[in-house]
């Protein structure tokens, strides 16, 4: 049975459009990766949790801080891995330069024998619609037409 991860993606409106919030995810593999490496923050479902008590944990941990509001189903993809992503929206603010994410520990460099920490998530943006299908993972781009589907806004 595939992973299952889940995830709030964050939305305001400005001048009338939809803006997301999305994570540059940290640690060596992602440094230099810009367009379409950001993605909703987002984690694993832990056996017996509900997928909206994940996705709320998982923003906590990798944002720093627990969304307010009531998110609500937004829809579920399928990432090139394999892994099911199960999205929450919540219509909400943040101020991306207030990022505390948790950090992993990995072996760097490989066969290194030494071991280095890094954050979950290096960086946080706000993002137009049109921004956000260029910089988003591709297996994540269908939520944001389901988005501006449910929750009106130009701007894609």
């Amino acid at each position: 049975m595939p992973q299952l991860s889940a995830g709030i993606l964050l939305y305001r409106r400005r001048a009338g459009a939809l803006e997301v919030l999305l994570a540059h995810p940290g640690g060596p593999y992602w440094r230099s990766k810009d367009a379409g490496a950001w993605m909703i923050p987002k984690g694993g479902v832990e056996p017996g949790e509900d997928a909206l008590a994940a996705a709320l944990r998982e923003f906590e941990e990798e944002l720093g801080t627990r969304p307010d509001g009531a998110p609500w189903p937004l829809g579920r993809v399928r990432q090139a891995g394999g892994k099911w992503v199960e999205v929450f929206a919540l219509e909400g603010e943040f101020d991306p330069a207030a990022v505390r994410s948790m950090e992993f520990e990995m072996e760097w460099p490989p066969k290194s024998g030494r071991y280095e920490r890094f954050p979950e998530i290096d960086r946080a943006a706000w993002f137009s619609l049109p921004e956000a299908l260029e910089m988003m993972l591709r297996s994540q781009l269908p939520l944001l037409d389901a988005l501006q589907a449910r929750a009106g806004g130009g701007g894609a």
